[in-house]
């Protein structure tokens, strides 16, 4: 890394001072197991003064080393896991005000334990556990998970899981993650309930709306008949 101070000609011609934190750039791995849990660390972090939930996630220092085999790396040396499928997620300006951090958050899937690694430093304080989808994207959104890499990594994933189960499977599919908080839930049953169309915008209709189909409620479930889903 290096610190730069650059003189930039502002819009209206004044020249301001700007300092900027050239990073080699970072990963993240959203580690999805069959049970659609993810792996979540906590880390103690001290500009922040408290431990916080975040992917496993490193930088991109090792020379000549591929995105994807440094998120692999990462996902060995933080939570013992390897996984065979592998896709990007999201790409991230982390905090451009400051630094030109690009950080590339990847789908893993395919999960397999490794044998523990030997973790020194600060490696040595991580803790992690595994949490369900729908419950960490309730965690972000309730504020306590408030890494950023994290919470977008969260909701891409969840988007992604939600969107591939609808089409992957047949027969009845509960989509149930998008309406686990519970104001959805309440207003989507509220609408089906006076026979009312669900909101346009909403992460429910536009899933409905690709597939197609009929939707009906079922304790508080969206579920959709895809027998004839091609």
């Amino acid at each position: 890394m290096a610190f730069l101070v650059d003189d930039v000609v502002m819009p209206g011609g004044r020249t301001a001072r700007r300092e900027v934190v050239e990073h080699p750039g970072a990963v993240a791995v959203v580690a999805l197991d069959a049970q659609r849990r993810i792996a979540l660390v906590t880390q103690y972090r001290h500009p922040v003064r408290r431990r916080l939930w975040e992917l496993p996630a490193g930088l991109l220092d090792a020379a000549g080393e591929e995105p994807v085999a440094a998120a692999a790396r990462e996902l060995a040396e933080e939570v013992d896991l390897a996984a065979d499928r592998w896709e990007v997620l999201v790409d991230l300006a982390v905090s451009p005000g400051f630094t030109d951090e690009a950080l590339r958050v990847f789908l893993a899937r395919g999960l397999s334990a490794l044998p523990a690694a030997d973790r020194v430093d600060e490696e040595a304080d991580l803790r992690w556990s595994w949490v369900a989808l729908d419950e960490a994207v309730a965690m972000a959104l309730r504020g306590e998970i408030v890494n950023a890499t994290a919470v977008a990594g969260i909701l891409a994933a969840a988007d992604r899981a939600e969107i591939r189960g609808a089409r992957d499977f047949r027969g009845e599919v509960r989509i149930e993650a998008i309406v686990r908080v519970p104001h959805i839930v309440d207003r989507v049953v509220r609408q089906r309930a006076t026979d009312r169309r669900l909101d346009p915008c909403s992460p429910t209709n536009r899933i409905l709306d690709r597939l197609g189909k009929a939707v009906r409620i079922v304790n508080a479930t969206v579920v959709v008949d895809v027998a004839s889903t091609d």
